[in-house]
């Protein structure tokens, strides 16, 4: 990629600004003409190397040359220069523990005894709401220095660990979709809900939190061997309060777990049977992992609209295996996928992160994945998955101004890249495997800056 030529502007691009102003964004616009899994990946994204994103009340509300729009722009248009680097929506992480923060790159567990060794003593913690509001906190800044600014979150048993998160999400104005996880059987006393208290602690949850702002609930089942029947069928019937609520679980994630759910549901057809018989298979439900779907289960998926969240750092270091991912987006019966960090399973926020791990899991069944079709997981795709593609996940007019601004000269040896790359798929591509937060120049919230966290 050549870096532009033209002469600065003569204006700070710190410049803070206020609901009121109207900013434009100068740079290499990033915007989907289609889905790349249906099309040549190139073909499938637009690039305008001196494009400009107009925002204004928080909303994109022109985009495309610099040449054509800015002489368009009123006096109180502030203008943030954003030349040699690529401008696109927020990343979207469709699967992540933001309790999890605290135990990320914990060492030498498989997946059940890391539940029981790290993740539910700490859990345990967020009955208290001043901690549970502190690593919200981090947790929601640590996203955004890294691009994202949509995820699909489980939050622990206690009501106090979904006040505090939607509390600190509402004060940065990101779109977010968490719940309460409902656990009543399968784990620490200290960590159990009863069936009727997980439904009551829900719904008043759910009365409060969604739709307020933007923030959306998710209805959360743990996992099935972590709910009796009697809660899974009452998550159903939460879900059948309001139609646009979220619900989300694990699925599949390793074969000691599929044996688990086995002897725990004997008259199931499987594991996701266990869900389809509780009324939770369904669009906006998300299933984390199913790195071990069958081609039924596929099927299923298919047919009811839900979405698998593709975790691959995550599956990588507890040692469950690869997701098949262009099983999943066969054209026949497409499923809804997008990525997931998966935090703690997880060891970084990054998406670009993630976007490596998915071209390695991929290359690990013979297929490849290509940049393009990585980023439109990690965005516009995962907007669609989740039905928010209305909302976010695209550059376009009228869509919230939930944007990502990625430097691809931000290190030496991302600069030395970068120079040599033709294509901005190539560059992506570079992105993806050399990036991490550093290559992350901006985020912004509603056409809000946000203003990067220190150590």
């Amino acid at each position: 990629m050549i870096r532009s030529s033209h002469p600065r502007d003569s204006f700070d691009s710190e410049t803070p600004q206020t609901r009121q102003q109207s900013l434009a964004l100068r740079g290499t616009i990033l915007r989907f003409v289609g889905n790349p899994f249906d099309m040549p990946p190139e073909m499938a994204l637009s690039a305008d190397t001196d494009g400009v994103i107009l925002i204004e009340q928080g909303r994109v509300s022109a985009v495309g040359s610099y040449g054509q729009i800015a002489p368009q722009f009123g006096s109180d248009v502030v203008i943030v220069d954003h030349r040699d680097k690529l401008i696109g929506p927020g990343f979207i992480d469709t699967h992540v523990h933001y309790p999890q923060l605290g135990v990320i790159a914990s060492y030498g567990e498989q997946l059940l005894t890391w539940l029981e060794r790290y993740v539910f003593p700490e859990e345990r913690r967020f009955a208290e709401q001043t901690y549970a509001q502190h690593i919200a906190s981090a947790f929601l800044d640590n996203l955004l220095d890294q691009g994202t600014t949509t995820a699909a979150v489980y939050c622990t048993v206690h009501p106090e660990s979904v006040e505090a998160f939607f509390s600190e999400s509402s004060r940065r104005n990101t779109r977010m979709i968490a719940g309460k996880v409902l656990m009543d059987r399968n784990a620490p006393d200290y960590l159990r809900d009863t069936a009727q208290s997980g439904f009551d602690e829900s719904r008043r949850l759910i009365d409060k939190w969604h739709g307020r702002g933007r923030q959306l609930y998710a209805v959360t089942p743990r996992f099935a061997p972590t709910s009796t029947e009697t809660q899974l069928e009452l998550a159903g019937a939460l879900l059948d309060t309001a139609p646009d609520l979220f619900m989300q679980t694990h699925l599949l994630e390793t074969l000691r777990e599929e044996e688990w759910v086995r002897s725990l549901f004997p008259h199931r057809t499987g594991y996701l049977d266990v869900y389809d018989q509780a009324g939770l298979v369904r669009p906006r439900s998300i299933f984390g992992h199913a790195v071990h779907v069958n081609e039924q289960d596929l099927t299923r998926c298919a047919h009811a609209g839900c979405t698998l969240a593709h975790c691959p750092t995550s599956n990588a270091f507890l040692g469950s295996g690869a997701f098949r991912l262009f099983d999943a987006m066969r054209p026949d019966r497409r499923v809804h996928v997008g990525l997931g960090t998966d935090i703690g399973g997880g060891n970084s926020l990054s998406m670009l992160r993630v976007m490596n791990d998915a071209y390695c899991a991929a290359q690990s069944h013979g297929t490849s994945l290509h940049p393009v079709q990585a980023y439109w997981l990690a965005t516009a795709g995962a907007a669609q998955a989740l039905g928010l593609q209305h909302q976010i996940g695209q550059v376009e007019p009228r869509l919230e101004a939930d944007l990502c601004v990625m430097d691809p000269y931000a290190t030496p040896l991302m600069a030395q890249r970068a120079k040599r790359a033709e294509t901005v798929s190539d560059l992506l591509f570079a992105l993806s495997m050399l990036g991490d937060d550093r290559a992350i120049s901006a985020t912004y919230v509603m056409g809000l800056r946000h203003q990067r966290s220190t150590p």
